[in-house]
């Protein structure tokens, strides 16, 4: 059996001097948050002493990294998360699981046990943000698998703060419809797999533990929860179990968002933790929010490649997706394609922004363009793009609320083609770069190393 854990991860990281150990005291009020902002693009960090239990965060940083976590190369790793679409694999169930070593239940107090960040100077108490939330559908039975954030109230109480379209809510308000509670259990320290496949654009009903097993190739190893009807990774740090309470709202104040800023979104649903189980050495895993690389790589990995199997669906011309950290891991996309017809870069872009509610500005290019580097797209732009044809704005779009510059909730959405056009491949036009012939390039790549 393969390692499911994120220590296996950590493991890696080590090897590859990737990880560094804080052994100074830190403290989980604003302390750690702030380390791990100035430290954003470096080293996981692994802060040993906090009080409690120790405290890992910027494991997933960059696109390489995931591809580390998910063993493969780093341009392989959108393939892997399209294979993981295509080809689910259904979990398995096993009597036992390391986070269940230690068992807690009774009078729950989750600062006391945990030791949860409190990130940013407005807000109002401690966030738990790597929390992957598992439910099931309390009519059909199915599960659901995503993040969300939840704020400690005291003792074992919660507040999750879930955007209303979130299918988290969604199950919510169906227990309330059949005046139940819904049962919830949080498990905190995951593979990169789980963490990547809770974030992908699935629909409602369908299985994100199915295309987790999808990425690591295997199915994914499930324990049996010790007080709600759900399962969980066995090989994850710490789980938390409970119900959320649909009929009771906590007003959350600011708040901060993918963005950057403070945001106040009114009232969050209230909750409790009733159990905690855990690994004997467990290791609380944060994931620093606001604008920072994992939280915006987070969402931006799963995004772009469920964007790019819908498209490709729809064009065949389509190649790659990639939804830019600078786009904060959710507003922008660049979008590669092969030799488009005329008109299909127009297409592709408008088809992106109805697939994804959060796009609000896309750029198609050709896919003899690096997509990862701004350098060769702002160059697609400047060569390729005309400005009176290629250029698409649409006024008065509805937008999602945690776009940072909506109006009542509307958006004006731009897409610009920089494609070439048909008709371009003749001498001399933009469609050929220039360049030696193509077996003296390849000879001299494999033999740079000696020049």
């Amino acid at each position: 059996m393969t390692d499911q854990s994120m220590r296996g991860y950590l493991s890696q990281l080590a090897t590859s001097g990737a990880l560094h150990r804080v052994k100074r005291r830190t403290d989980p009020k604003f302390e750690i948050g702030a380390v791990l902002a100035l430290k954003d693009r470096g080293p996981a960090i692994l802060f040993e002493e906090t009080g409690s239990l120790p405290v890992v965060g910027n494991l997933l940083v960059s696109r390489a990294r995931f591809a580390l976590g998910l063993n493969v190369e780093p341009d392989r790793l959108d393939d892997l998360c399209i294979r993981a679409l295509s080809h689910p694999v259904k979990p398995v169930i096993t009597g036992s699981g390391p986070v269940q070593e230690v068992v807690q239940s009774g009078d729950i107090d989750l600062k006391a046990s945990l030791p949860v960040p409190t990130w940013f100077e407005r807000e109002t108490a401690p966030y738990i943000t790597a929390g992957v939330i598992i439910a099931k559908d309390p009519e059909t039975g199915r599960r659901n698998v995503s993040i969300a954030r939840l704020r400690l109230e005291g003792g074992g109480r919660i507040m999750a703060g879930i955007a209303k379209n979130h299918h988290l809510n969604l199950l919510a308000e169906k227990a309330k419809a059949l005046g139940k509670r819904l049962p919830i259990a949080v498990a905190i320290g995951n593979h990169p797999a789980v963490l990547l496949g809770s974030q992908l654009y699935l629909g409602l009903g369908d299985d994100e533990f199915d295309n987790i097993g999808g990425m690591l190739g295997e199915p994914l190893r499930l324990v049996k929860c010790k007080t709600v009807d759900l399962e969980v990774p066995a090989e994850a740090e710490i789980v938390l179990e409970g119900e959320l309470y649909p009929d009771e709202q906590i007003e959350e104040g600011p708040v901060s968002e993918f963005h950057g800023f403070y945001v106040s979104y009114g009232a969050g649903m209230g909750g409790c933790i009733a159990c905690i189980t855990r690994r004997q050495d467990a290791i609380y895993q944060a994931v620093l929010p606001g604008y920072a690389s994992e939280h915006c790589l987070l969402g931006g990995i799963a995004i772009g490649a469920t964007l790019r199997q819908a498209l490709q669906r729809m064009i065949p011309a389509v190649r790659r997706v990639l939804i830019t950290e600078g786009g904060m891991g959710r507003l922008h996309a660049i979008i590669s394609m092969h030799k488009p017809r005329l008109g299909e870069g127009k297409r592709a872009a408008m088809l992106a922004m109805g697939q994804v509610n959060l796009l609000k500005l896309v750029t198609v290019v050709d896919d003899d363009i690096d997509i990862e580097n701004p350098r060769e797209v702002e160059w697609a732009l400047a060569a390729r793009f005309r400005g009176h044809e290629d250029l698409m704005v649409v006024e008065g779009v509805k937008a999602d609320r945690c776009d940072p510059v909506h109006e009542d909730l509307t958006v004006t959405k731009i897409a610009m083609i920089a494609t070439t056009h048909p008709g371009d491949g003749e001498p001399l036009s933009r469609s050929e770069f220039v360049s030696a012939p193509r077996d003296v390039l390849a000879r001299v790549a494999a033999e740079l190393d000696q020049y």
